[in-house]
């Protein structure tokens, strides 16, 4: 007698999955991250992890967004959250059966305590290298943000990582079967990047992209008109995310991308153009922000 279906989807999904190490064993789903979490939650509340795609995996926390991406030479990890949330990252790897051990590789967005704060600290557990922008690196080498950065002496100061090297835009970083494309999208801050990546899932192949924030905030007194040369980057880096092929969006603030609510309403995460949505929405908001600067 023959298994049964669901136990043949089972075994056929798990030997499907291109992993280093352990086999993943928890079967955790995006249903369980909906029922956890709220839109725009806490920095470091506890989130469970689930998968995105393919060899793709969410295993940030509530409020703040950690990509796991395996493959067959070890894993890439982009972000950290804070150093608190770092722990729930760690033990998010672990629930889903990898180790983290086999993350070689850790990658960024921007440069912000709530994204990058914990970076040290994975680093050190996973012997990862850490790759930075040029701007980025500086950053995560004295822990402050620079003097350039829209929100320069608002924000806390974090442990400080090493980096192992520089990446600049439209570099290509590569780990056994993983090629992740990086994207200058400075704005938010001055080294930010986006990812993109594919991802597979039996026959049917997904292009993910990973963009940053991109919003136009700031510390009280910071004027974006009033810094010419960083804002024609600033819209640059939007210019660029809109003509992304990308297939399915994720964000460093989930619910940048309303990520919970296409979870919740049981919609599939792939949305058509939604890079070029992204990208439509901050150039209105950063319309509005410069209009307010001229009143």
């Amino acid at each position: 007698m023959g298994l049964p279906k669901g136990l043949q989807f089972f075994l056929l999904a798990l030997l499907a999955m291109p992993m280093v190490g352990t086999q993943a064993q928890t079967a955790v789903t995006a249903e369980h991250w909906v029922d956890s979490c709220a839109d725009w939650d806490a920095w470091d509340k506890p989130g469970p992890p689930f998968r995105v795609l393919g060899n793709t995996y969410y295993v940030g926390t509530c409020g703040i967004a950690a990509i796991l991406i395996t493959g067959d030479a070890g894993h890439v990890l982009i972000d950290s959250g804070t150093d608190r949330g770092a722990v729930i990252v760690r033990d998010n790897i672990a629930r889903l059966g990898f180790s983290l051990s086999d993350v070689k590789i850790l990658l960024h967005s921007h440069e912000h305590i709530d994204h990058v704060g914990g970076m040290a600290s994975l680093q050190s557990l996973s012997g990862a290298t850490l790759y930075a922008s040029p701007a980025a690196a500086a950053v995560m080498r004295n822990g402050t943000a620079g003097e350039d950065d829209p929100q320069a002496g608002a924000l806390a100061s974090f442990p400080v990582a090493r980096v192992g090297g520089l990446v600049n835009d439209g570099d290509q970083i590569a780990l056994g079967n993983l090629r992740l494309t990086a994207y200058a999208t400075p704005g938010h801050t001055p080294g930010a990047l986006s990812w993109q990546w594919r991802a597979c899932e039996e026959d049917r192949c997904t292009t993910l992209v990973y963009a940053d924030s991109l919003s136009p905030v700031s510390a009280e007194g910071y004027r974006f008109n009033a810094h010419p040369e960083y804002l024609q980057a600033y819209r640059l880096g939007l210019a660029t995310l809109a003509d992304l092929e990308c297939d399915l969006l994720l964000t460093p603030h989930p619910s940048a991308s309303q990520m919970r609510q296409r979870l919740s309403e049981r919609q599939s995460l792939a949305v058509p153009d939604a890079c070029r949505q992204y990208a439509t929405g901050i150039s209105a908001r950063l319309a509005q922000r410069l209009a307010s600067e001229a009143d």
